[in-house]
């Protein structure tokens, strides 16, 4: 069979994807090819399941645009499919005098952004909020919540199945052939062949790009290690809902927060740490050929020599619970050691361009016969709907 247009990435941005695509043009033939057993096994699986409110970003920017918008969609969708969510609201808090400016200007983004309610608050409202928190200013964000990413991506799939969408599990993709008028994707399970290509794939979207265009992108994509504990069920009192720090300007990381999950429990993290292996979620875990692609890119050499200190930083709350306890005690003093249990990890993929820098925007890229997603970390998952819609209006135009 030939295809319309093939999906390759069964993760929540894929999903959306394939569903906003079958939506407009139903008649059209679309696949998603998934590497594992199961969709959303990745990304989507393994982050923190935040409904994002859209605070951070850079007005304009993409994902101030799409986060907002997505924001929106996926509140709207999981009433329609009756999957439980919940807007808790949040507080994102400085707990030393030199984050007070960024702080505000968080405040000030909130507002250019639209958020609705977004306000400073005094220590007394934070400790109506969170009893147990501790800081020198703060700020309240109504418009956050939270969901199970997971199941959000398998409705996605439902209705786009139900649509007529075609999902293939055990379908990882090893090469692309350019022949004339159509693609052939070969997988280890079979041969697709397709017109178009939506590079949705993560982790490996410049290695999937790599294999289709005959021009390199100007990006690598760099894996980060993201690990979390969990509170002991005893000691989940101390955190009502989601405490957030003031994350450092230079990094696309928010630090290391509490957050109340959806499907039960709390947890803290993540911290961030380079990965040795795409899909490394465990220390241990290492591909010589995939650690040796990170290395030897120039743009991760300069972030390496640029902020040496507070990667070491990050490993060291990897490697030593205390350290990570330290960094949580600035926002909840009364945590322990003893209260937080190992909680596992996620990997987050993040383009760095050449020049060492980390792409703090989503991007896509066009060309002939494809759409790259080429950098799409958080809040990818809150803004899929709004990022689908794009990559939707650019692939259409190619059918």
């Amino acid at each position: 069979m030939l295809y319309d247009i093939t999906i390759i990435g069964g993760g929540i941005v894929g999903l959306a994807t394939g569903l906003k695509i079958k939506t407009q043009r139903p008649e059209l033939k679309v696949v998603v090819l998934e590497k594992e057993a199961e969709v959303a096994s990745h990304q989507t699986g393994n982050n923190s399941g935040v409904i994002h409110s859209g605070l951070y970003y850079a007005p304009g920017s993409l994902k101030a645009k799409n986060c907002i918008n997505g924001y929106h969609q996926l509140v709207q969708f999981c009433e329609e499919n009756e999957i439980p969510f919940e807007i808790t609201g949040k507080v994102v808090v400085a707990t030393k005098e030199d984050q007070l400016p960024q702080l505000n200007r968080l405040l000030e983004r909130g507002l250019q952004n639209g958020l609705e309610g977004v306000r400073s608050i005094s220590m007394e409202e934070l400790k109506e909020l969170e009893p147990y928190c501790q800081g020198l200013g703060a700020l309240h964000v109504p418009q956050t919540g939270i969901v199970d990413y997971k199941r959000v991506a398998l409705a996605y799939e439902k209705n786009f199945k139900a649509l007529g969408g075609v999902v293939f599990s055990n379908h990882k993709v090893l090469n692309i052939k350019d022949l004339n008028n159509n693609i052939t994707i070969i997988t280890s399970s079979e041969e697709i062949s397709t017109k178009i290509v939506i590079n949705c794939a993560g982790l490996y979207a410049d290695k999937v790009a790599g294999m289709l265009e005959k021009d390199p992108l100007p990006i690598r994509i760099i894996p980060f290690r993201g690990e979390y504990f969990k509170i002991k069920k005893e000691r989940e009192y101390l955190v009502k809902n989601l405490i957030y720090p003031v994350p450092d300007p230079n990094f696309p990381f928010l630090g290391v927060h509490f957050t109340r999950m959806k499907k039960g429990g709390v947890e803290a993290g993540p911290n961030a740490v380079l990965a040795f292996k795409k899909e490394g979620y465990k220390k241990t875990d290492f591909d010589l050929k995939e650690f040796m692609d990170a290395v030897t890119w120039p743009g991760l050499q300069k972030v390496a020599g640029k902020y040496w200190k507070t990667g070491l930083g990050e490993y060291k709350r990897s490697f030593f619970k205390a350290a990570f306890t330290t960094a949580l005690q600035e926002l909840i003093p009364d945590i322990t050691s003893s209260d937080l249990v190992s909680g596992g990890a996620g990997v987050r993929a993040q383009a760095c361009d050449k020049d060492g820098g980390l792409l703090d925007d989503f991007a896509i890229q066009e060309t002939a016969k494809a759409v790259h997603v080429i950098n799409a970390p958080s809040p990818a998952a809150t803004s899929a709907l709004s990022i689908a819609d794009k990559i939707s209006e650019i692939a259409l135009q190619k059918v």
